[in-house]
């Protein structure tokens, strides 16, 4: 007689931590795609995408939230709505944390948030590569006085370490359930708001401090030319003048150089080849413009 094949378990999953602790590497680790931007600067994951890890006996979906802060903005709003907003919505809760750091307000902020969730709550313990190993029992007992976590994990995202355990832990808890989507698919983002993303990662990467914020990215025209190239057409959306001109950079250096390294990473995805025309607009203040906000796609839900 045959031994019965074990059910297809599929649920959904978000990732939660403090500005920079590492969710995009860990979900881009787990997924094995540059799909969330990663960069030094806080705040830089805005929208929740959707990434899918499917394998022959799960399929998870993940969500990857903005860092949960104390909002300074209508976009801080925004965003901490879409990250708490989930909370209850999903299977599972990772709480990621920066072992390499002292605990801090940001994490007990977000630890208070989960006093209202029924959602099972793992804390992935990332960065362990940078601390003794000795020294994590006691960072878990720190974090199990504050809140009852159903498991600790310690991973790298990084280097990869312990990611395949981390994906075991969560499978066993999802319940019985469809493949959400096919077996090729790993974000339902459409390919021009990954784009929009890459692009505004390398924009995060070369611009100064005050700049990120208040920078924004539309793909505004994408299609196949003749020759089987894609162009792609975007906007670089700032708030002043001097922002504009700084991503310009001196006789456009800077936007030509975040053109190069965008249409890198914009033709790994698309698997061929990219014309990539950007331009910079100034839109004032849009960060606390409610339309302006919409029309970039960020929505109340």
């Amino acid at each position: 007689m045959s031994k019965n094949k074990s059910p297809f378990r599929s649920g959904f999953v978000t990732i939660v931590g403090r500005p920079n602790v590492g969710k995009s590497t860990l979900l881009n680790q787990m997924i094995g795609q540059k799909i969330a931007i990663m960069s030094d600067k806080p705040q830089t994951t805005r929208n929740k995408i959707q990434a899918v890890y499917t394998s022959d006996e799960a399929q998870i979906v993940f969500i990857d939230t903005p860092g949960i802060h104390k909002p300074k903005s209508k976009l801080g709003d925004y965003m901490v709505q879409a990250a708490t907003s989930t909370l209850n919505e999903v299977d599972l809760v990772l709480f990621l944390i920066d072992v390499s750091e002292e605990i801090g307000g940001g994490d007990r902020f977000i630890m208070k948030q989960f006093e209202n969730v029924s959602t099972p709550v793992y804390c992935v313990m990332n960065k362990i590569d940078l601390v003794h190993p000795e020294k994590l029992l006691e960072i878990i007992d720190t974090y199990r006085a504050e809140y009852p976590f159903a498991e600790f994990i310690p991973v790298s995202a990084k280097l990869g370490n312990n990611v395949s355990t981390l994906i075991e832990q969560i499978v066993k808890v999802l319940p019985e359930g469809p493949r959400y989507y096919p077996d090729d698919q790993i974000t339902d983002h459409p390919e021009q708001f990954i784009i929009a993303e890459l692009i505004r990662e390398k924009l995060l990467h070369a611009t100064f401090d005050e700049v990120p914020h208040s920078l924004a990215v539309q793909v505004e025209r994408m299609y196949v030319q003749d020759n089987g190239v894609v162009y792609i057409g975007a906007v670089i959306f700032v708030e002043r003048e001097s922002q504009k001109g700084i991503i310009i950079g001196k006789q456009g250096s800077m936007l030509k150089q975040i053109g190069r390294e965008a249409r890198m990473d914009i033709e790994a995805l698309l698997g061929s080849r990219i014309f990539l025309e950007l331009w910079v607009k100034v839109k004032k203040d849009w960060r606390n413009h409610e339309l302006v906000l919409r029309d970039l796609g960020f929505h109340k839900e």
